[in-house]
C-alpha cells in the first residue's frame, strides 16, 4: 500500500469492532491497519471510559501533583527503576539525550490475582498515595478499561496481519502494562531551565500500543515520514492509540512506531500545567519480539535481532535513565 502523508490522524469507532456485524468489524480492521502502516496513530471513540470516570480520574491526578514535592517524594522508590509510584521532575529523558524532560509522573502497574501465574512474582506492589483517597480506585478503573480496549485493538491488528484474532490474548494476559498520569509542571522562569529542555523530547514508545487519554492542553505532535511535525488533537470523547516499538519490531517495520513529542507552550504560557494520562500496553516479559515470518520478504528483509519483551524493556529503561546498568 502506498504511503499517504496525512495532516490529521484517522478517527475510528471501537464500537464497530465490538458490534458483532462482520462488515463493520472488517471495515474497522482495514482502517486501523492502513493507519498503522501510514502514520502509526488513530483517534478512537467508544473505548469504555465515561465522562464521570474521566473527570474523577483527572481530579484525583491533579490533587496528587498539587501536593508539595516532599509529600510526593514519599512515594518514590529508586530501587523500582520507575516501575511503580512517583517519578520526580527531570528523572526521565528521551533515548539519546541527557537533558531531562520537563515532567513528573506516577506509575500504576499490573495486579495479578491469580496466585498460580508465575508472572505475579515479577511485578512490584503498586504504591498508593494516602493524601488522595480516590486515587487508587480512579486510576485502576482507567487501567482495566484501557487494558480491555487495548486488547480489542490488538485483536484487530492480529486480523489485519492475517494472524488468528486471539494471537495476542495470552501474550498480554497479566502483561506488564503501565498507566502513567503525567504532570508537565509550570515553569515560572523559562531562563532557569536548560535551553534544550522540553516537556517530552521526540521519542517512540517502548510497548506494543499506547492508549492516550486526552491531554489538558495542546502540545502533542507527530513526525510524518517527510519529517514534517503535525499536531495531534482528539475530541473529548476520544483517546489516541499509537503503535509502539515492540509492535514495530514484531512486524519487521510493517506497522510504524511513529516518533512524537510534547512541545513547550508559548513562553507566556510556560507557567501553566499540562496533564495527560497514557496507558502503555506491554506484553508478558517472555513474549518473543522476533519478526513474524510473513512480515519478512525480499523487499522487507529482517531488520532486528531476536529479543524478548522483557529484555527489550530492560534495555530501554537504561537508555531512558530510569535504571542503572
Amino acid at each position: 500500500m502506498q504511503d499517504q502523508l496525512l495532516d490529521q490522524i484517522p478517527s475510528l469507532d471501537l464500537a464497530d469492532f465490538r458490534s458483532g456485524d462482520p462488515q463493520r468489524k472488517a471495515h474497522f480492521v482495514q482502517q486501523l491497519g492502513e493507519a498503522y502502516q501510514n502514520i502509526g496513530f488513530v483517534a478512537l471513540k467508544n473505548h469504555g471510559l465515561n465522562d464521570e470516570q474521566t473527570k474523577k480520574l483527572y481530579a484525583d491526578v491533579q490533587a496528587f501533583f498539587q501536593l508539595p514535592d516532599e509529600a510526593k517524594q514519599r512515594y518514590e522508590n529508586p530501587e523500582l527503576a520507575g516501575q511503580r509510584g512517583y517519578i520526580s521532575k527531570g528523572k526521565e529523558h528521551a533515548k539519546g539525550r541527557n537533558t531531562g524532560d520537563l515532567k513528573e509522573f506516577y506509575h500504576v502497574g499490573q495486579e495479578v490475582e491469580d496466585e498460580t501465574d508465575p508472572i505475579k512474582s515479577e511485578y512490584p506492589e503498586n504504591i498508593w498515595p494516602q493524601e488522595v483517597p480516590g486515587f487508587k480506585e480512579s486510576t485502576f478503573t482507567a487501567y482495566r478499561t484501557l487494558e480491555a480496549a487495548g486488547q480489542d485493538v490488538l485483536r484487530a491488528i492480529a486480523l489485519y496481519l492475517h494472524l488468528p484474532e486471539n494471537y495476542f490474548d495470552d501474550k498480554v494476559k497479566h502483561g506488564n502494562s503501565i498507566l502513567r498520569p503525567i504532570h508537565y509542571f509550570p515553569i515560572e522562569n523559562p531562563d532557569a531551565v536548560p535551553a534544550d529542555a522540553v516537556r517530552a523530547a521526540e521519542h517512540g514508545d517502548i510497548n506494543l500500543i499506547t492508549l492516550l487519554m486526552g491531554a489538558s492542553a495542546d502540545g502533542l505532535q507527530v513526525k510524518r515520514r517527510d519529517d514534517k511535525w503535525i499536531p495531534i488533537t482528539a475530541l473529548p470523547d476520544q483517546i489516541v492509540v499509537n503503535v509502539g516499538d515492540m509492535l514495530q519490531r514484531l512486524t519487521n517495520g510493517v506497522l510504524k512506531s511513529t516518533i512524537h513529542r510534547v512541545v513547550n507552550p508559548a513562553r507566556e504560557k510556560m507557567n501553566t500545567s499540562r496533564y495527560s494520562i497514557p496507558f502503555f500496553m506491554h506484553p508478558r516479559s517472555e513474549m518473543s519480539l522476533a519478526a513474524l515470518e510473513h512480515c519478512i520478504t525480499p523487499d522487507n528483509p529482517k531488520k532486528e535481532a531476536d529479543i524478548t519483551a522483557g529484555e527489550f524493556l530492560n534495555e530501554r529503561l537504561i537508555e531512558l535513565g530510569l535504571k542503572k546498568k
